[in-house]
Parts: C-alpha cells; sequence; structure tokens
C-alpha cells in the first residue's frame, strides 16, 4: 500500500498548490487582470488564452448559456485528449494490481507472521523476506503510479479559473440561472456524485482483502473534488462535473474491457511462469527460531557477564578490607 499512500500525498500536494493560487487570486478582490507579479504571468500565458477560447466557442455556440456550454466543450476536449494517457496509467495500475493477486498469499503471511515477532531484529529479517518476495517476482514497489495526468490538468484549472475571474463577459454569465463567476453547491454536488459512482466502480475490480484499505483512499478523489468545487466558481465546478463524466466512461472501459483482457494474460503468463515462491510456514518458522535462539544465547552471554563483573567489583570493593588475624 505504499505506492497508493505516496500517491495520494502527491495529489494531495498538488491540490494545495492550487488551492494557495486560488485562495491568493481570491484574496486580492481585485476585478481587473493582474499586471504584476506571478498572477500577471500566469494570466498572460493560461488565462488569456483560455479566455479567448471561450469566447470564440461561445459565439459560435451561441443562446442564452453560450458561455457555460464553452467552457464544458472545451473541458470535454481536452479531458479526452488526456483520455488515452488516463488509460495507459489505469492499464499500469491495473496489470499492478493482478501481480500483486498473486503474490497475496506470501505477503499475507508475511503480515501475520511480523504480528507474531516479539524482537525488533526478527521483525526486520521478515521484512526483509517481502522485499525479496517483490525482487524474485519482478515486481516493482513504484509499478502503476502515475500523476502525470493531473499534473496536466493544473494548468488548465488555473487558466479556467482566470479566465472566468478577470472576464467580465464569462463572469457574469449564468447556467441555468447559475452564476459562473460563483461557487454553486448544486454543480459542486453533481460534480461529487460522478466522482463517487467513479471510485465505487473502481473497487469493484480490486481483490476483496484490499477494498477496505482502498475504500478511504478512494473517498479523497470526491472531496477534494468538492473542496475545490466549493472555494472556486461554478464555471471549474462545470470542468469538474465533464471530467467526470468523461473519467466515469473511463472507468466504465477500464472495468469491462482492461481488466478482463490483462487478467486473461495475467493468467497465460502464470502458467508459463508460475509465482515463486519465496515463503512458506516452514521457512519463516526457521528463521523465528534461529532469531529467538541467537537473541537467547545473547542473553545468556550478557548474563554471565554481568555476573563475572559483579564478583570482580565485590572483590575490588573487599580489598584491604578484610580483617588480619590478630598477633598473639
Amino acid at each position: 500500500m505504499n505506492k497508493k499512500i505516496l500517491k495520494y500525498v502527491s495529489v494531495l500536494s498538488l491540490i494545495v498548490v492550487f488551492a494557495v493560487v486560488l485562495s491568493g487570486c481570491a484574496q486580492s478582490g481585485v476585478q481587473h487582470a493582474p499586471t504584476s507579479g506571478p498572477y500577471a504571468f500566469i494570466y498572460k500565458w493560461l488565462g488569456v488564452p483560455f479566455q479567448n477560447l471561450i469566447l470564440a466557442t461561445a459565439k459560435h455556440v451561441g443562446g442564452r448559456d453560450a458561455y457555460a456550454w464553452g467552457i464544458m466543450i472545451i473541458s470535454f476536449v481536452v479531458r479526452l485528449l488526456l483520455l488515452p494517457l488516463s488509460l495507459n496509467q489505469q492499464y499500469k495500475s491495473t496489470a499492478q494490481q493482478e501481480k500483486m493477486r498473486a503474490i497475496q498469499p506470501q505477503l499475507k503471511l508475511i503480515q501475520e507472521k511480523q504480528k507474531e515477532a516479539k524482537d525488533p531484529a526478527t521483525q526486520q529479517k521478515i521484512s526483509q523476506l517481502m522485499m525479496d518476495v517483490y525482487k524474485q517476482n519482478n515486481i516493482s514497489l513504484t509499478g502503476g503510479i502515475g500523476c502525470l495526468p493531473l499534473l496536466l490538468q493544473m494548468p488548465i484549472l488555473i487558466a479556467i479559473y482566470q479566465a472566468v475571474q478577470y472576464s467580465q463577459e464569462i463572469g457574469v454569465a449564468t447556467f441555468l440561472s447559475i452564476p459562473l463567476g460563483k461557487p454553486s453547491l448544486v454543480i459542486a454536488l453533481v460534480a461529487t456524485v460522478f466522482y463517487v459512482i467513479q471510485s465505487w466502480l473502481s473497487l469493484q475490480i480490486v481483490p476483496q482483502e484490499q477494498r477496505r484499505q482502498m475504500s478511504t483512499m478512494l473517498l479523497m478523489n470526491p472531496l477534494i473534488t468538492f473542496f475545490i468545487s466549493m472555494i472556486s466558481s461554478a464555471a471549474l465546478a462545470l470542468y469538474f462535473l465533464v471530467g467526470g463524466i468523461v473519467i466515469l466512461i473511463q472507468q466504465l472501459i477500464t472495468n469491462y474491457i482492461i481488466t478482463p483482457r490483462i487478467r486473461k494474460q495475467a493468467d497465460a503468463n502464470l502458467e508459463k511462469n508460475p509465482v515463486k515462491i519465496v515463503v512458506t510456514e516452514e521457512s519463516i518458522a526457521k528463521l523465528m527460531n534461529e532469531s529467538g535462539s541467537s537473541n537467547s544465547s545473547n542473553g545468556n552471554s550478557d548474563d554471565d557477564e554481568s555476573h563475572t563483573d559483579l564478583h570482580k567489583n565485590i572483590r575490588e570493593l573487599n580489598k584491604g578490607k578484610q580483617q588480619k588475624p590478630k598477633d598473639k
């Protein structure tokens, strides 16, 4: 689970950076575009191009909600462009899960014996066995980790936010009577629902023994979506809503096309190259017995040394203090 923790720590770090950027824009209270500092640089190279793109798309669409539809169309195109990369990352992650499934009995045995071990030295030796299981079965601890799709989305999120923040036309526009320039609880909730469904679907392809551990982590994605949607504009929440639809489609492809294909390939590979059995009940029992015997002998040796030192100290203290026989 270390790779999952690493992934979500990376995601949270990016979200914190993004939240700082948004809060910096919001706290300034300036309706005009920034002319100096880092926000001016971001606005010039990200905000302005997306402003023009949204305005041009809205002009072609026309109608009352043209600006909102412009944002959603651009968001849909962006997410479609990122879809192959996201699917590739999903493929790697699913393939890694299948490899982990094959060695799960050995990992479970190691975890049980780690709890039974009474001293740190034995626990460390048992932990090393886990690394041996990964190494001998050619499984990378960092396999399947991929934050590139998220990294590519960060500039787009900031660009859409600034495009709305500093545009009079887009900032005052509405979508179904909802102002695009202000946070919208309705759009935030709808967007979050898509990510909740996607998280639930992703759990269905996870091994039963890992579902409980992963369920908490998978809730982070909907919570982060809701949090950012509520501290930013409804326009940005629309981006998440469209992204939720695309990621739901991606998850359906993963569940019903990618995963069955990977499992079929994994079964075929296991027939040709069976899992290497690195750990057994007997091998761990032998390791624990050897460690116990070693600790016991060390303990006895220490006791002998302590007794010797004690007697030596007593002799030193009594030296010269014993009474000499009186001369008669």
